[in-house]
This record gives C-alpha cells, structure tokens and sequence, in this order.
C-alpha cells in the first residue's frame, strides 16, 4: 500500500508539468489563431473600401470599378471574408474545449473561404494585368496610361488581398492541425509470430 502512494507522488509531478506544457500550448495556439482571424477584418475590409472608391474621369472617358466583374467579385469576396473572419475570431477567441464538429467546422470553412479570397486576387490580377500591358493579338491597348490612378488603387486592393490570402492559408494550416490531431494514429502493424517448425533426423 505504502508502494503504490510513492509510486503515484513520484508521478504526480511529471504529471502536473505536462498537463501545465499542454495548457501553455492550447493557449498559444488560440492566442496566434485569433490574431490570424482578426488580421484579415482589417486587411479585408481596406480592399474593400479602396475599391468601392476607385473610378476616375478624365479627357479619355470615365472608368468605375463596377464596369468589370472581377472587381465586383472582389469586393464581394472581401467583404464576405472580413465577415466571415470576425465572427470566427470571436468564437476561436473562447477557451472552450473544440469538439470534432466545430472541428469540421472551422477545417471546411477555412478551406472554402481561403479558394474563394485566392479566386478573387487571382481573376483581379490578370485583369489588371491586361489593363497595363495590353493584348497586341487582340488589338487591346493599354488602359493604365490614361487610367493611371485607378489601376494604382486596384493594383493596392490586389496587394492587400493577397496579404489576406497568407493570413487564410495558415489558418487552414491550423485548422487542419486541430482536426487531424483529434484523431488516433492508424495501430502499428503487429510483427507476425513466428511459427516453429520442428526439425525432424535426416
């Protein structure tokens, strides 16, 4: 009896200090996974609102934002991203134990969002990238020589979704993390017992 007291006082410690490690780093995580759901509200929404602002009238003719989808749809995207985000900010930022359908949750939201923002930065740069440099096999000239201001704010709108696009990535990092990790490892295979065969006189 006295055996069994200074073996369970002899683990209580070790215990106590790898509960206490486990803690440190479930608090860390949350603490850096609400950091990354917060940064993109803000970067988010500057895309957004740089955009909504961005038209310009010149001698040449006038230009707006809304004259071409791909803008349209990143501002959509960026709007429904900083949403997204600080809702899932305010729920990541609970000390509450994750379950396995928050989980799955978190782990297909973050995916889908993080298609959806890359979608927009993408489709937005190759439109930018034909107003500046043209298309000579289709005849279609330049339109930032003489749209200057408004292809500098889109080409500042693209940058910072981009930057959202990091912040998305890593939190899909880590919301996978947090789903796999739920699950047990797959058991190690079992060495076959070997079979004894017995050795009979030649």
């Amino acid at each position: 009896m006295e055996k069994t007291s200074a073996v369970e006082g002899a683990r209580s410690p070790m215990q106590m200090k790898l509960g206490g490690e486990m803690e440190g780093n479930t608090n860390t995580l949350r603490t850096a996974e609400t950091f990354l759901r917060l940064l993109p509200v803000g970067l988010c929404v500057s895309a957004l609102v740089l955009m909504l602002k961005n038209s310009q009238q010149n001698q040449y003719g006038s230009v707006d934002y809304t004259d071409l989808g791909a803008f349209r749809y990143l501002v959509h995207a960026n709007g429904i991203c900083a949403g997204y985000s600080l809702f899932s900010a305010v729920i990541a930022a609970m000390p509450r134990p994750s379950t396995m359908p928050r989980a799955w949750t978190f782990f297909l939201l973050d995916q889908v969002l993080t298609y959806i923002i890359l979608a927009a930065g993408a489709v937005s740069t190759e439109v930018l990238y034909l107003a500046e440099k043209g298309n000579t096999a289709t005849t279609w000239s330049s339109a930032c020589g003489s749209f200057g201001r408004f292809c500098n704010k889109v080409t500042a709108s693209v940058t910072i979704t981009f930057v959202a696009v990091v912040c998305y990535v890593l939190l899909s990092l880590i919301s996978s993390y947090k789903l796999f990790t739920k699950y047990d490892a797959p058991a190690e295979c079992r060495p076959t017992a070997s079979i004894e065969v017995a050795a009979f006189p030649g």
